[in-house]
């Protein structure tokens, strides 16, 4: 797992070669005590659970990197190193 970027207490990661279980690019999500797993195409939760508020932020910084997290994904399931994004500011 690699943490590719950290705002407003969420922390955002990708596993590598983690394209099994979901099989499409998703991010995951850790906030206090809950987790999520977040499709990069549209933004939609895959699995767990995220309060309604920080959805919206995480939703709205995938919306402003969708590409730079298209690359990572790509480098992430084929086992390379992936980049830090910029947080939501």
């Amino acid at each position: 797992m690699a943490i590719i970027s950290m705002f407003y207490g969420l922390i955002i990661s990708m596993y590598y070669l983690d394209n099994k279980q979901h099989n499409l690019p998703h991010i995951h999500v850790k906030y206090q005590d809950e987790e999520v797993i977040i499709s990069i195409i549209d933004g939609t939760k895959l699995d767990g659970n995220l309060k309604e508020s920080k959805m919206k932020l995480v939703q709205a910084w995938i919306e402003i990197h969708k590409d730079e997290l298209i690359a990572d994904w790509e480098l992430a399931t084929s086992g390379e190193t992936i980049f830090k994004i910029d947080p939501l500011k």
